[in-house]
């Protein structure tokens, strides 16, 4: 079946551009022009990722993201008319897998749909190695894409996953900034320190909900690594 991706954009322009480039690749495509529709269509249909503008009338796209990451970990990829540091360490924060500046290349931002299904698990295209992972509480299954702390499941995003991936492959191993970027955007792709410090903080609270504190820990200068007995600070 044919992956099905939601484009919201309040521009008719736009979503037609990005809908023809996704069509061509073999896509589907649903449309939104606010933030009220894009929760409807979202709702009522089987979506695999939604593009979202992140300047709307009704709801923007920053509201829209952290009303969706309240029920669902569904791949997000954020457009926005400004290229500013703020605003995408702060669509990262709070669960977007991408973001794309306006004007943009309809074949760069199909590539970037196309990596964050990839790293979703959602495109058919599988991992050599489908079994789980498990360091100390944390399993982490590659097949379905999901991580479960001592039993309590919990909901990661595409990045997310693969930098947690990265981290329980090698339990007490300090990773740097770089090698997490690497692990989560794929080698060529270059992101700021903070946005990695992002991811990371974002895990370490969905951690921290299922009642695992403290399993990541930051080594200053250097980078994170995780702990595999979970031990606690003293």
């Amino acid at each position: 079946m044919p992956l099905r991706i939601l484009v919201v954009d309040d521009e008719p322009n736009i979503r037609d551009v990005i809908c023809f480039a996704l069509e061509r690749a073999g896509m589907m495509t649903e449309t939104a022009g606010n933030g009220s529709q894009a929760m409807m269509a979202f709702r009522s249909g089987r979506i695999d990722l939604i593009i979202l503008d992140i300047g709307m009338p009704d709801m923007d796209g920053l509201d829209l993201c952290r009303e969706i990451r309240k029920t669902s970990s569904i791949p997000i990829l954020f457009l926005s008319a400004r290229d500013e540091e703020i605003d995408r360490v702060l669509g990262l924060e709070i669960g977007g897998d991408d973001y794309v500046t306006k004007p943009f290349s309809p074949r760069e931002l199909v590539a970037r749909v196309k990596t964050i299904l990839k790293r979703s698990g959602v495109s058919g295209i599988t991992e050599k190695n489908e079994q789980g992972v498990v360091a100390g509480g944390l399993r982490l299954e590659r097949a379905s894409r999901t991580v479960n702390v001592n039993g309590t499941p919990m909901t990661p995003t595409a990045l997310e996953f693969s930098i947690l991936e990265t981290l329980m492959t090698r339990p007490d191993m300090v990773f740097s900034r770089e090698q997490l970027m690497q692990a989560a955007y794929g080698p060529g792709t270059y992101v700021s320190d903070r946005t990695i410090d992002s991811h990371i903080r974002n895990i370490r609270a969905k951690l921290a909900a299922t009642g695992a504190d403290n399993i990541i820990t930051t080594v200053h200068g250097v980078g994170f690594k995780l702990r595999a007995n979970n031990e606690r600070d003293s």
